[in-house]
């Protein structure tokens, strides 16, 4: 990564880590690591409000018991509801929105990946 930036991360367990950190990563918390398997880069990824609500951030574990190379780490949260028949289709086209949302995702991640930018 040429011109990379170095972040130092303060830990418990390994005092001081200093990592390249990626041109896409939102920072670090103020407060130390407890554990440098912890260290991690992330950023959030903006998703349209909808009756699905899915929360996406962008994650790298480089220091993970298995490290994890940039990754999308995505909750959905999927309020229970009781839908008459027009609710409930409104209901399944806002699930068909986030399945393309999510695959649309998937395809700037292998761009990331390949050594592309976000």
């Amino acid at each position: 990564m040429t011109g990379a930036r170095t972040v130092v991360v303060p830990t418990l367990d390994h005092g001081d880590v200093t990592l390249p950190e990626p041109a896409w990563c939102a920072g670090h918390a103020e407060g130390p690591a407890e554990y440098r398997a912890d260290v991690h880069h992330a950023a959030p990824v903006p998703v349209p409000a909808g009756l699905v609500d899915v929360d996406v951030e962008l994650v790298a574990f480089p220091y993970g018991g298995t490290p994890v190379p940039v990754s999308i780490h995505v909750e959905i949260v999927i309020p229970g509801a009781t839908l008459a028949p027009d609710g409930l289709r409104e209901y399944a086209a806002g699930l068909v929105e986030r399945a393309a949302l999510l695959r649309e995702l998937a395809d700037r991640l292998a761009v990331l990946r390949a050594g592309g930018v976000w």
